[in-house]
């Protein structure tokens, strides 16, 4: 059966076919919704229904909490119309004019950051190149299974390789492979540009960053860019770890500070051997610290979901950060079956 899904405020109408969600209705018909992992998780795609019912079937959608669902708050990435529906949420049309493409792509270069990151440098034929936005990802195809979604690592400027930072995930059959028998010259196959996790360029408000572990990936590549065109907003970049080792390129995040970027570094099980004198704790943790009010904000957070979960409910409940200045994209992860 099809259900019809109007967007308020926009009024923009669409049809949602047997099996689709309205996400991914939306974007075939052109629309795009926010949205970031597409699995229930992240947030990223959270709206409200003003009209009608949906349904999840057994889908998790972990990102909605009983009151938020009670407040008709629903996750399109991965909730089905149960009748026609009326939504409210704001579309993305940055995007809108960027092709998500499927392509070939040779691995050029295997290059390790830490004992379990690797940096994967991918090339397009030779007639292609991919358009897209800084912190967006692509999706590698598998022969078998579920797609693995990483975030591209450069900026758009820098587009010879397309570079994703992939950490090797006990279990993973994809990183796996990664780290024990992929090759430079090896062929694979992907789809992107996808995601909603940019840059709003149209704001002028300060900008906090919060990474945590390869959630460093999409912020070089937005701060990367906002560096290379001449964005004059403040920005801090809080990136979090365990350990040392786990900020792999911390020399990197440092030289920003150079041209302006606050960085704050921060370690929540630091080693003896690490020497560490920096900031400890949980990384969001430290921007409550830093910031008793973030109601003029924008805040980027990218990393575990348990970090993302927790950013989003102590910066809006607990320092007035709106809810329209939160954006986010939250690594899942796939086990090996």
């Amino acid at each position: 059966m099809t259900f019809q899904v109007t967007i308020k405020p926009s009024n923009h109408s669409f049809p949602v076919e047997d099996e689709e969600t309205i996400l991914e209705a939306g974007l075939r018909h052109g629309y795009t919704l926010p949205y970031g992992c597409r699995d229930g998780v992240c947030g990223s795609c959270k709206g409200r229904v003003l009209q009608g019912t949906v349904d999840y079937g057994k889908h998790p959608h972990s990102a909605l909490s009983e009151s938020e669902q009670a407040a008709g708050m629903a996750l399109f990435c991965c909730a089905h119309p149960a009748s026609d529906l009326v939504i409210e949420c704001h579309e993305v049309n940055a995007i809108k004019d960027i092709p998500v493409k499927t392509l070939p792509c040779r691995v050029q270069k295997l290059e390790r950051l830490a004992d379990d990151v690797m940096a994967l440098y991918l090339k397009l034929p030779a007639s292609e190149r991919l358009q897209f936005l800084a912190g967006q990802y692509i999706d590698i195809l598998m022969k078998e299974g579920k797609p693995r979604s990483f975030s591209l690592a450069n900026a758009p400027h820098d587009d010879e390789f397309l570079q994703l930072h992939i950490r090797n995930i006990p279990g993973g059959a994809f990183t796996q492979h990664v780290f024990t028998e992929m090759k430079e010259r090896d062929i694979l196959r992907f789809r992107g540009p996808l995601g909603t996790f940019f840059l709003r360029e149209d704001s002028a408000k300060p900008i906090v960053f919060v990474a945590s572990g390869t959630g460093f990936a999409p912020v070089k590549a937005i701060i990367e860019h906002a560096l290379h065109v001449g964005i004059k907003r403040p920005m801090h970049f809080y990136w979090g770890g365990r350990k040392r080792s786990d900020l792999y390129l911390l020399d990197m995040a440092r030289q920003w500070e150079a041209r302006g970027i606050r960085f704050t570094p921060v370690l929540s099980e630091a080693l003896a051997e690490d020497n560490w004198q920096g900031r400890t704790g949980f990384v969001h943790q430290a921007v409550l610290e830093d910031y008793s009010d973030l109601s003029g904000h924008q805040v980027y957070v990218c990393g575990a979901p348990v970090v993302v979960e927790a950013a989003h409910r102590d910066f809006t409940t607990l320092r007035g950060l709106p809810e329209a200045e939160f954006l986010s994209d939250a690594f899942t992860f796939v086990p090996k079956v």
